[in-house]
């Protein structure tokens, strides 16, 4: 199942690059498998995928345990809240983390990201949409926080996250992913090295690509419903 599902998910993603004017592997694909077990993980990477996004931290621990003797095949990304309490076993862990949100979580992360691993890449999440229930920082406050978490050690700025409010119109997904590409836009023109634009899932990556996306997060399309 996972192998024909991945099929047709390149290919949406494929036929979205050609139909937008970007190039071909221009856009990466990171397969969320929260609430999958790690036989799930094991059966997607003999299906050729590599990177694996969690929301949950003890969950994605667990995984990254019982999938210990391929680590050095996949790559983890934290794409959810993160606690400051939680942050040390990120750093210890994880290959990305898409959620941070302030600069009290960046300045833990790099403080504990050990020396013996490469510096941590971290994108920061901004709340696109104003909602009071979603995690993220205001766009205004987002030029200030990432001049500050680019400048600390053992952290690499990527890039912005985002999670919009789900909408079926395309025209209103596309509006919403545009408000990100534009702030990405301004930072990379204040001077900042940034390549990573995370944003689009299973029900609008085709409108993500539109925007500019280099990563589009998917789980359903790709694992089944939850």
């Amino acid at each position: 199942m996972i192998e024909q599902n991945l099929q047709r998910v390149s290919k949406r993603i494929e036929q979205a690059c050609l139909t937008y004017h970007r190039p071909a592997g221009s856009v990466s694909l990171l397969a969320v498998s929260k609430t999958f077990g790690p036989e799930t993980v094991r059966a997607a990477l003999d299906c050729g995928l590599r990177a694996f996004g969690e929301n949950y931290v003890q969950e994605a621990l667990d995984k990254i345990q019982a999938l210990s003797d391929v680590r050095a095949q996949l790559q983890w990304h934290l794409i959810g809240p993160l606690q400051s309490n939680k942050t040390r076993v990120v750093a210890e862990h994880f290959d990305w983390v898409q959620s941070v949100d302030r600069l009290k979580i960046a300045q833990r992360l790099s403080e504990q990201r050990p020396e013996a691993l490469p510096p941590l890449n971290v994108l920061i999440q901004v709340n696109t949409s104003g909602e009071d229930s979603k995690s993220g920082a205001a766009p205004a406050e987002v030029p200030a926080l990432a001049r500050a978490v680019a400048a600390l050690p053992r952290l690499r700025l990527r890039g912005l996250m985002a999670l919009p409010a789900p909408t079926p119109d395309e025209a209103a997904q596309q509006r919403a992913h545009h408000a990100l590409k534009v702030l990405f836009e301004q930072l990379v023109a204040d001077g900042l090295a940034l390549d990573t634009l995370s944003m689009g899932m299973s029900a609008d990556l085709e409108a993500a690509i539109a925007e500019g996306a280099t990563m589009v997060r998917v789980g359903t399309a790709l694992f089944g419903s939850r």
